[in-house]
């Protein structure tokens, strides 16, 4: 087996774009990140099922449909009051409020909309609903030490935000 292969319990290193379901860049990754191939704990599994056997150097177009990524559009996590009665620290699009429904769950809410007097806040993830592309490229693969096969993520690596 070469050492530069994506294969199960590999660290691989990468970048990569996420687009959205327009085609514009929601995310762009150009700092490399690392993850444990194979753990099923940091990326999207057709993402990870789609790296595997390419090498150091590959680039890896991806499509992801709501159900294989962020979901679809839940319209039960969007709510829309008149804008008086919400503070006036969230009188702007983008703002974000957290809130604990009655199962003590704790859910974020941003500012989607201002509009006529209301104003419309939405829990859902901002590609829920949408059929998105990631373009990644390998920049490195090495062997998993122990302690990483233990922990199921590279060591000192944050988990990544490709999930």
């Amino acid at each position: 087996m070469q050492q530069d292969v994506v294969v199960r319990n590999k660290v691989v290193t990468l970048t990569y774009v996420l687009r959205n379901g327009h085609g514009d860049i929601f995310e762009y990754n150009d700092l490399p990140i690392e993850y444990l191939h194979g753990s099923g704990s940091d990326l999207f599994a057709k993402v990870e099922r789609s790296l595997e056997g390419h090498h150091v150097g590959d680039q890896v177009n991806v499509k992801l449909t709501p159900e294989e990524g962020f979901g679809r559009h839940e319209p039960g996590l969007t709510f829309t009051d008149d804008l008086e009665s919400v503070p006036p620290e969230y009188h702007r699009v983008g703002a974000q409020l957290e809130a604990q429904n009655a199962k003590g769950e704790v859910m974020t809410f941003v500012v989607t909309r201002i509009d006529n007097g209301k104003l419309t806040v939405d829990a859902n993830h901002p590609l829920a609903g949408q059929t998105v592309s990631f373009e990644v490229k390998i920049h490195g693969v090495r062997d998993a030490t122990p302690e990483e096969l233990r922990s199921g993520r590279p060591a000192a690596a944050p988990p990544l935000a490709i999930q």
